[in-house]
């Protein structure tokens, strides 16, 4: 690929994540759109059969997750979720107790307090792993925030049951993918629970 692509695929990006982050942040009724998504991602069979949730804990502007890790909780799932590793661009999911084993971290995030979780390891076990994305396209393919922690994971990982949260408003048909971006297997709205078309 040529220097003047990967700069006209930067500025694409770049240029989608401004203004999918700026229609989120005027979002209305974000909280109704949010408990749909929630109620989608519960009632499904995926959700049902797993027996730990590996998910990211949700900022302002993301679909919240602090729901659905709390209900998680309380339905004797195991919960994990990520630390970013300082100096580096790989991340290590860490299960939890309760909200109270998060603290503000890396990019104001909160993130597990590693003295207080064990670092998970049950790979073996039926996980459903929860994907941030500012866009997803219907093949499952996302566009984060540009550092690349997710699509490292999820390549060592790969199988793990992978659910991207998004509203229907931030869905478009097609994005640019490179060969190492990992699709999700379903993509959940506030309309819908589908699987992709990967």
């Amino acid at each position: 690929m040529r220097k003047e692509q990967i700069n006209d695929i930067r500025i694409y990006k770049n240029e989608l994540r401004l203004k999918y982050k700026t229609l989120r942040r005027k979002m209305p009724d974000k909280d109704k759109l949010d408990s749909a998504i929630f109620y989608k991602i519960v009632n499904s069979k995926a959700f049902m059969k797993c027996d730990a949730v590996l998910t990211y804990v949700s900022t302002d502007i993301e679909v919240d997750t602090q729901r659905l890790i709390s209900y998680s909780l309380e339905n004797k799932k195991t919960v994990a979720v990520p630390k970013c590793i300082d100096g580096t661009r790989d991340m290590k999911f860490y299960t939890i107790n309760s909200i109270n084993d998060l603290e503000t971290a890396t990019f104001s995030v909160l993130e597990p307090i590693v003295d207080k979780c064990s670092e998970f390891k049950q790979y073996e076990s039926k996980c459903l792993c929860i994907v941030p994305g500012l866009v997803f396209d219907t093949d499952g393919f996302r566009l984060g925030y540009g550092k690349g922690y997710y699509d490292r994971y999820l390549n060592q990982h790969s199988d793990l049951i992978k659910i991207g949260l998004c509203y229907c408003q931030c869905t478009i048909n097609k994005l640019f993918h490179g060969k190492y971006d990992v699709p999700v297997d379903y993509l959940v709205t506030e309309k819908y629970l589908r699987k992709t078309g990967k």
